[in-house]
């Protein structure tokens, strides 16, 4: 078992390149992260799809909670890092990694509800209609699972968003296996070209095409069962679609600290339930941080989680405005601060280890996952 130094430069394993104070753009940092490799993979008994599907995850542990919860081991880490991937056909495997450390680490920051409102004072989330919007980015990336959840194109074939919208912890819920991913496109007007010219302003009615998944990776630090504990730091799953989409996806990055963010802010949209058939779109400040959690007040309701939560930055190396998914929406806590309630909606953070491990799922190349 590596010691908490090991441990530390495995969390921290990023070289964090910020912008001078002069730089006026908020530019993305250079990150170097670690590598995660498998190791061995064995096959498991057939789930039983036996679970109800949750449309968020509530937990009482706010960001005190976290900030004081002792380190994991290095052995530890490497176990929440190992991984499920569920077939189509059912099957079932186990995947156990290894992480290395491939350059010195340098700077880094240290670092889970009882209602379903979401909403905090005026509610400042804005549904986008037609297809001029719903159809380009960054609005076109976001996608709607058959279990109820949000997620978000991140590559020809994947899309991520939350575990818990697969697995609740124990057991994959009902509709896993046969899970499909929704693409929001326009319904085909009666009457061929030409038709309802009149009615052109009106706002064109949107149905969901659907894909079959081919497989789905979750990984073990969320299947262990713990929501309420260190497993909400792991809420997030990669999808694998049986054919592309052929739309444009967002790449993922590593999150910055909430203080490097634009504005402090963080933007993501979702199929919320409260509003059938729409993409709501939605951005507030960050209110805290830990190492795996941004802790906010965006308002949003049950059916968002999964969404992923991106920022636009400047590129210095590509000399361009990018977005980037640096997280996922994962669901709603309450928190006792001195006495007083107070509630968040928090997002999963991509560190480097999760970009890491996220980029192999996508890539299976280790050398195409060394810039965060």
């Amino acid at each position: 078992m590596a010691g908490l130094s090991t441990l530390i430069l495995l969390l921290c394993a990023a070289k964090d390149v910020m912008p001078s104070s002069s730089h006026w753009k908020p530019t993305w940092p250079s990150y170097r992260v670690p590598v995660i490799l498998p190791q061995s993979t064995l096959k498991l008994d057939k789930p039983q799809f036996d679970a109800e599907a949750r449309l968020e995850v509530v937990s009482p542990c706010g960001p005190a909670c976290h900030k004081s919860s002792p380190l994991p081991t290095y052995e530890e880490v490497k176990h929440y890092l190992s991984y499920e991937t569920l077939y189509a056909n059912g099957s079932l495997t186990e995947t156990e990694v290894g992480i290395y450390i491939l350059s010195n680490s340098a700077d880094g920051s240290q670092g889970k509800s009882r209602t379903k409102r979401q909403i905090y004072g005026y509610d400042s989330r804005f549904s986008i209609f037609g297809k001029d919007f719903l159809l380009n980015y960054p609005f076109s990336t976001s996608v709607k699972l058959s279990t109820g959840c949000t997620g978000t194109l991140v590559a020809e074939k994947h899309v991520l968003t939350a575990a818990h919208c697969i697995h609740d912890g124990k057991s994959y819920v009902k509709g896993a296996q046969k899970l499909r991913v929704g693409f929001l496109k326009p319904k085909m007007k009666d009457g061929g070209k030409g038709a309802n010219i009149t009615k052109s302003a009106m706002p064109e009615k949107m149905k969901f095409q659907w894909i079959r998944v081919k497989r789905t990776h979750v990984p073990k630090g969320w299947i262990k069962g713990n929501a309420n504990d260190i497993g909400m730091d792991y809420d997030y799953a990669l999808l694998e679609l049986k054919k592309p989409h052929k739309r444009k996806f967002m790449k993922i990055g590593v999150s910055p600290p909430a203080r490097h963010l634009p504005g402090g802010r963080i933007h993501f949209s979702g199929y919320d339930n409260d509003r059938p058939g729409n993409l709501v779109y939605r951005f507030c400040d960050v209110k805290d941080e830990t190492y795996d959690l941004l802790y906010q007040q965006c308002d949003a309701q049950p059916g968002a989680s999964g969404s992923g939560v991106y920022v636009r930055m400047w590129k210095r190396q590509n000399h361009k405005w990018e977005r980037k998914i640096i997280g996922i929406f994962s669901g709603h806590q309450w928190v006792d601060m001195n006495g007083t309630p107070q509630d968040f909606n928090v997002a999963v953070r991509i560190t480097p280890l999760k970009y890491a491990q996220i980029c192999y799922w996508i890539k299976g190349n280790y050398l195409d996952c060394r810039e965060g």
